[in-house]
């Protein structure tokens, strides 16, 4: 890594440099979840949001916080609950005694990365007030749009296990997430490690005591962010990302296939990990290793096909394996 500071201009070779050293970073507070981390920059990169599903105690929270430590960026954090308002989340109009006028009050989504922690614990109505923070990159309160922080990430976490007592995402909503990524259970020398950490004094809620400091900065993003967007795609390519996503709206075990925003996502994704991997094309592997966090949550299995034990990844996996492939 260069000298230079977070904070200054950075050039495209030293912004993939820096984003590639977060691994490392982020390694010293969570032990493991690379492809996880990958796809929060990834995310990033594409100016998208990300699902993060896994059971309790897999350590999203602090995934979320090490990054936007690492990365120098503000972070919010919202549990939601079932008695969560949506002006707990956007913010809300408090009336000043003093003056005789209401002021605007921000909520924690005026962040750079909001950890919106157990989203499907809310009811809708809070659900959508997330809507145009996420698409629309403001909130509205008594009709006055109020631009969000850029860059602005919302990481959302879901419990896969726990049904009772959730309010499941409608389609619409999971469509506005750019990835969905899962966050597995550790490997037993993973776990050994972690338990070792822990006996050694690592607390999770001190990221600076465990060592972690700022290895990129807004300035790597806005670089990298360029970059990513001068990556060259042919039209094999996005003939290929079509052929894929117009076949899962062709398939018998599927009620819902991928829409045209679907196809959008991916071939953003498929740039960025082009670009993260030091290319400046596409090729049908990048297409091939975003199409699972890309895609999986914009599809729906029929009744029949989950009683088969099919899952949404292994109907993906499927699709990527009838398409053909462009030489």
């Amino acid at each position: 890594m260069s000298d230079r500071t977070p904070e200054t201009t950075a050039t495209p070779d030293d912004a993939r440099a820096s984003l590639e050293a977060l691994r490392a970073e982020i390694a010293k507070a969570v032990v493991g979840q690379d492809s996880a981390v990958t796809g929060l920059v990834v995310a990033l990169l594409c100016r998208g949001h990300v699902l993060l599903e896994g059971v309790p105690g897999v350590a999203k929270t602090l995934l979320v916080r090490a990054l936007a430590a690492s990365l120098q960026l503000d972070t919010k954090r919202v549990q939601f609950t079932p008695d969560l308002m949506p002006s707990d989340v956007t913010g809300s109009l408090i009336y000043d005694a003093r003056t005789a006028e209401f002021s605007f009050q921000p909520g924690p989504v005026f962040t750079n990365l909001l950890l919106a922690d157990e989203i499907n614990r809310t009811p809708p109505k809070t659900q959508s007030s997330l809507l145009e923070a996420m698409e629309e990159r403001q909130v509205t309160v008594d009709g006055t749009p109020r631009l969000l922080p850029d860059p602005f990430l919302v990481a959302a976490t879901q419990n896969p296990v726990e049904y009772e007592g959730t309010y499941p995402l409608p389609e619409a909503q999971l469509d506005r997430f750019l990835l969905k990524l899962t966050v597995p259970l550790p490997s037993r020398q993973d776990e050994i490690d972690v338990l070792a950490r822990h006996a050694n004094g690592f607390n999770p809620r001190d990221l600076k005591g465990a060592g972690l400091r700022p290895v990129a900065g807004p300035g790597d993003l806005e670089a990298a962010r360029a970059a990513v967007a001068k990556t060259s795609v042919s039209p094999e390519i996005t003939g290929y990302v079509v052929d894929i996503c117009r076949a899962t709206r062709e398939s018998p075990s599927l009620s819902l296939g991928v829409s045209p925003r679907g196809a959008t996502a991916l071939l953003s994704t498929a740039r960025a990990w082009a670009w993260l991997t030091g290319r400046d094309y596409v090729i049908p592997d990048d297409v091939k290793a975003l199409a699972l966090p890309t895609l999986r949550h914009r599809i729906q299995l029929r009744p029949e096909a989950e009683m088969e034990g099919l899952t949404a990844d292994s109907v993906i996996t499927s699709v990527l394996a009838h398409v053909p492939v462009p030489r």
